[in-house]
């Protein structure tokens, strides 16, 4: 699944606010605890020239000294998030409504803190009574005094990476595209303190209008979805070209001529590396035929210099992709009278090695069907339907459930051989793509990714398409509906599907 999501650990609203009596600023005020987070500035409430300013902090578990096990780093290293340069982090914070006055047209800018400070258990968000920890002049007051003030009131950052978001109503969520921040983190170039939330500089000190107030809910918040989060965004799609392999042909551009080809290793069950291959490349050959062992003739593919060689033009280099999964990419020609099944070989690579054949290390001999492109002569687009054949009623918050997709056209008709065999072969959609929402009161989840992250597109092999459900992501007892989505290549839009598949996800209970 290409959506990772992460928890804020830490946040707290800052202020200089006055107090009630117009006299007596907050500065030294902590509300660390509260479940509302608050940016806004005042002009002119205490005097003509009165300035006042309220600035928020958040942090989140970025590296392992965050957390060993949860971090971003963590389950980077774990393999459950792409190497920097494949995958976006975005901050998400859910806009809180209020009874208060809501500014329109201002910026908020996210900068890096350049220092440690503390939450607090400061609740007080009225009269400022909590004192304490980090606050307005402070990074962490304790009742012993102070134990790291600010090097500027207000708090310290750094001039770069900083991103704003203009909002033009005021009621829109924040989010912002924070990879830059992230990647510096777990790089070590600069200290995961969090992030400063606040107005420009120009609004925030602003003598001619006030912006008051722009609310966010807080990590404590009741409200599951509102709560921040990191969003790490993906494309961890697997599309295996074995059940649509196509020839070369002039009709198609040079990438859209190779072809993808996977091979699982599972060992007991569960996915394990080849010993002999590790995270190294492997070889792949094709033949005309096979029985067990290649006793046909094995065929030249197309040398593009990357995953086969001119100087040998009979071996794919295949590489590893993630434990117990490699691949092999290449484009094959067809003969005067193309072959309908060639074999595709796996084997042990060397630079001695000509191909299969040439050695005795052969892990496993697959088959495959080519296709011929050809141009037509009328446009069309199926109508599918579409059906998730493996999902069950409920899930545990603990299950990250592999879902197939079966999808076949509406105007499909089949023989009376046909139906006498079963179930109808599923197509493949080359892209597909889901959406998650609650059913209560079509709360969105998962938003359809189909921007330039493809987070939520689907993978396929021979057996149709799939993809794989964080039950994680989803509050317990409430019941949630999955959307599907085709992209219509006549149109070159997305088409929602009509059909919705529901599933339930609860709390596994302690024993």
């Amino acid at each position: 699944m290409g959506i990772k999501r992460f928890n804020a650990t830490a946040d707290n609203t800052i202020t200089n606010a006055f107090k009630e009596n117009l006299v007596t600023r907050g500065t030294g005020s902590n509300m660390g605890a509260a479940d509302i987070l608050e940016v806004f500035s005042i002009f002119a409430q205490a005097s003509t020239s009165s300035l006042e300013a309220s600035r928020v902090l958040i942090q989140f578990p970025v590296t392992n000294t965050d957390d060993a096990t949860n971090s971003i780093e963590a389950q980077r290293d774990a393999g459950n998030i792409p190497a920097s340069g494949n995958v976006n982090f975005y901050l998400k914070l859910t806009n809180a409504r209020h009874s208060q006055t809501t500014p329109k047209d201002f910026n908020l800018v996210v900068s890096a803190v350049s220092r440690s400070w503390s939450e607090g258990t400061g609740l007080d968000m009225e009269n400022y009574s909590d004192a304490g920890f980090s606050n307005y002049i402070s990074a962490s007051l304790s009742a012993s005094g102070d134990d790291g003030g600010w090097t500027t009131a207000g708090g310290d950052y750094h001039t770069s990476p900083r991103v704003e978001q203009t909002f033009d109503n005021g009621t829109e969520d924040l989010e912002v595209n924070v990879t830059d921040f992230v990647e510096q983190w777990i790089a070590g170039t600069k200290s995961n303190y969090g992030f400063g939330i606040q107005l420009t500089s120009s609004q925030e000190e602003s003598t001619t209008r006030s912006f008051y107030t722009k609310r966010f809910f807080a990590r404590t918040s009741e409200f599951f979805y509102r709560r921040p989060i990191i969003e790490a965004r993906f494309n961890d799609t697997r599309q295996d070209n074995r059940a649509n392999f196509q020839y070369s042909s002039s009709l198609a551009p040079a990438a859209d001529n190779l072809n993808t080809i996977w091979l699982y290793n599972r060992v007991r069950g569960r996915l394990t590396n080849i010993p002999e291959i590790g995270t190294g490349s492997i070889g792949v050959s094709i033949f005309s035929a096979s029985n067990g062992s290649p006793t046909g003739s094995a065929l030249t593919l197309v040398a593009d210099g990357t995953h086969v060689r001119a100087a040998n033009q009979l071996a794919v280099t295949g590489g590893f992709v993630s434990t117990g999964i490699y691949s092999a990419s290449f484009a094959l020609t067809a003969a005067s009278t193309p072959l309908t099944e060639v074999n595709d070989v796996w084997f042990k690579l060397a630079d001695s090695v000509t191909n299969a054949a040439a050695t005795s290390t052969q892990y496993r001999t697959g088959s495959i069907s080519p296709s011929t492109l050809e141009a037509s002569a009328d446009q069309y687009f199926d109508q599918y339907f579409n059906k998730i054949t493996n999902l069950k009623p409920s899930y545990f918050q603990d299950e990250v459930p592999m879902l197939r997709l079966y999808a076949r056209p509406k105007n499909w008709k089949p023989t009376i051989y046909t139906v006498a065999q079963g179930t109808p072969e599923t197509s493949i959609i080359i892209s597909s793509s889901y959406s998650v929402y609650r059913l209560a009161d079509d709360l969105k989840i998962v938003n359809f990714g189909t921007g330039s992250d493809l987070s939520t597109l689907m993978s396929y092999d021979s057996s149709g398409n799939y993809f794989e459900l964080d039950m994680n992501m989803f509050e317990p007892d409430f019941a949630y509906g999955i959307e599907i989505c085709h992209y219509n290549e006549y149109t070159e839009d997305w088409e929602i599907q009509p059909e919705v598949f529901k599933f339930r996800v609860e709390k596994r209970q302690n024993r």
